[in-house]
């Protein structure tokens, strides 16, 4: 569940009543981080808290929450040892709240707060009568570490204050390509954190049924679309047309803001790309910013959803650098 707000925001629509668990707290080795979620509803569940008997214990409270009759919100704390069949050996404080109908008018106003250009955080308070009160603030405020998503501040017994971001933003991934491999890495990236752009000059290709999440641009000039990609994206390359790869290989390195690039085809192809790129004028250095090969290695399989799968780990890869602050730049050679 990438978004838990506006998925909760069309539950409400169908079922009137929802639980969202949410992991508030975790100390040691656990299934899932601070702020990870998931809905509970008539209809079923969206998202997950990490699975295994800690999540079916959670959805089992949180069915029962789903009466009117029961406490509106409450914060447990599960050891995961051998009492849950889990031997991760750390503990979860797992927070649960009912929205219902009457909620639909703060969701709204929580998604249009976070469309806003800086930080947005939700605090919601737990008070002795197992109440929920929600406050939004246009700030960090007492947030442990900024990349954090959330934290938890406890009071008395079982009282406290979790705070969530809700302004989170996902890395923009811009992909050229709506061949075989182009459509398997659609598929799979749409499901992870990342902001797809997709792009084909040839319409018929691009399916009639597009992922959740991701956006679609079909342009007889797909070279003149790099401009519009916001500085830090990440581009993956692997048009129908060598020609065509090496017009946005070199848009891509024109333009010099980008957070990694990466090509589909061989290390003979790579070579002859470093050298038609050389003849335009670029430094050894920025063409090294363009990684061919791609994928993680040990993977042989040629499949379009096995190349798919060690090129989505290989972007992971780079994000979660990024995110660390020990990017490092790939050589062209490196797959």
């Amino acid at each position: 569940m990438r978004d838990w707000l506006a998925t909760l925001r069309n539950r409400l629509q169908t079922h009137k009543t929802v639980v969202r668990v949410t992991v508030a707290a975790v100390r040691g080795s656990a299934p899932r981080e601070p702020g990870a979620s998931m809905l509970i509803h008539a209809g079923g569940e969206d998202g997950t808290i990490g699975g295994g008997h800690l999540e079916l214990m959670a959805s089992n409270i949180a069915r029962d929450m789903l009466s009117p009759a029961a406490a509106e919100a409450r914060l447990d704390r599960f050891p995961l040892g051998a009492s849950l069949g889990q031997c991760c050996g750390g503990i979860v404080e797992l927070w649960f709240e009912r929205f219902t109908a009457a909620d639909v008018e703060f969701v709204d106003r929580a998604l249009r707060a976070r469309s806003g250009s800086g930080p947005c955080v939700l605090a919601t308070s737990i008070a002795a009568a197992n109440s929920a009160r929600h406050r939004l603030l246009d700030g960090l405020g007492n947030a442990p570490d900024p990349s954090q998503q959330a934290w938890l501040q406890r009071g008395p017994g079982k009282e406290g204050v979790l705070f969530e971001r809700l302004d989170a933003r996902y890395p923009p991934l811009w992909l050229f390509g709506a061949g075989h491999v182009g459509k398997a890495m659609a598929n799979v990236f749409a499901d992870l954190p990342v902001n797809l752009t997709w792009i084909d000059s040839r319409e018929a290709m691009l399916p009639a049924a597009i992922p959740p999440h991701v956006r679609v641009i079909a342009t007889d000039a797909p070279v003149d679309a790099v401009v519009d990609a916001p500085a830090g994206a990440l581009f993956l390359v692997l048009t129908h047309s060598h020609d065509l790869d090496f017009e946005l290989c070199r848009a891509i390195l024109s333009r010099g803001d980008f957070a990694w690039a990466g090509l589909i085809g061989s290390a003979t192809k790579a070579a002859r790309f470093r050298q038609r790129l050389a003849q335009r004028g670029f430094k050894s250095t920025e063409i090294d910013r363009i990684t061919c090969p791609i994928g993680i290695t040990g993977i042989g399989s040629k499949l379009p959803q096995a190349i798919a799968v060690a090129v989505a780990a290989q972007v992971l890869q780079v994000i979660e650098k990024s995110a660390a602050g020990t990017i490092t730049q790939l050589s062209a050679t490196q797959p």
